[in-house]
């Protein structure tokens, strides 16, 4: 095994891992360590994997799972590593990654390729520690809510109004990102599946929330999300060359800082492949619309785990 070692950054969430160089031949006793401390620190951090290319990051993301293809609509751009290119897109705004589909992924790697000479952070927040910080009173209310999640999401349009000013490849990005179109209804609380953890699952992916008004969804959104992103439930990474983050996407939310001006970024991620969530009286995310079983089989955690 490698001398692993867990360094803790912050109280609820985040952890750089020292003294590993990321392979796909490591052993099966320093891999499982990893993946604990991904259960624990909910992200987790590699300075220094300088060696690392495309393939050998795919090699080491099957070590901890099943790779998903890229992404469910967009597929221009590659079959199982997606390109986060500055010029197609900049997520600065804080979501759960692919919840339009029921099955939601694991996790995802990231791994720095081109960096700006400032600002291009990204931050993550504990959906784990939201929950558990909840008053009773909200406890009872989202454990028996559920939110209908969809693509039908545009950046420019509800953030920050830049939508007639978009540039071509922005504007054939979000066209293909909405090109199939899916709808699934998820648990505002899930379990899960490997910790027994209950965790509260927001996003910007969410349309509104099942029986309740558009008026009145908005509204209980923003005091729900206002507790995910509480910045005691947070950690912001400063992306150096080398740097690999893995992130558990079913107790996380992130949010790509966009402060680096027109400058290039671009990060190579991998997306391993996840479970349908459950909420904790036993009920399984409901599909509306969409097939997503091209994107990635439906896979039991407790059986990779194991």
């Amino acid at each position: 095994m490698s001398t692993l070692q867990v360094v803790k950054l912050g109280a609820n969430i985040g952890a750089r891992i020292d003294g590993v160089e990321i392979s796909g031949d490591l052993d099966a006793a320093t891999v499982a360590a990893i993946n604990d401390a991904l259960l624990e620190h909910k992200v987790i951090f590699f300075r220094g994997q300088h060696h690392l290319d495309d393939d050998r990051q795919l090699a080491f993301a099957r070590l901890l799972g099943v790779p998903t293809t890229a992404h469910p609509t967009v597929t221009s751009r590659g079959e199982r590593i997606l390109p986060i290119d500055s010029r197609y897109e900049k997520a600065n705004s804080w979501h759960t990654d692919v919840t339009f589909v029921d099955r939601i992924p694991k996790a995802s790697l990231l791994r720095a390729v081109t960096l700006p000479t400032y600002g291009g952070t990204t931050t993550w927040a504990s959906t784990e520690a939201a929950y558990d910080r909840l008053p009773a009173p909200l406890r009872a209310l989202v454990e028996n809510l559920w939110a209908v999640h969809t693509n039908q999401y545009d950046y420019a349009t509800d953030f920050d109004g830049r939508h007639e000013q978009l540039a071509d490849t922005e504007r054939e990005y979000r066209e293909e990102f909405r090109s199939q179109y899916y709808e699934t209804e998820h648990p505002v609380v899930r379990v899960h599946p490997e910790t027994g953890r209950r965790v509260l699952l927001l996003g910007h992916f969410i349309k509104q929330f099942v029986g309740l008004s558009v008026a009145e969804s908005t509204t209980l959104f923003q005091l729900l999300q206002n507790r995910v992103i509480k910045l005691e439930n947070t950690i912001r990474w400063n992306w150096e060359q080398g740097d690999l983050a893995i992130w558990d996407n079913r107790a996380t939310q992130h949010y790509a800082v966009a402060d680096y001006d027109d400058q290039f970024r671009r990060l190579s991620r991998v997306t391993l492949a996840g479970d349908i969530p459950v909420d904790v009286h036993g009920e399984r995310s409901r599909v509306i619309a969409g097939d997503a079983s091209h994107y990635a089989d439906v896979v039991d955690p407790v059986r990779l785990a194991g």
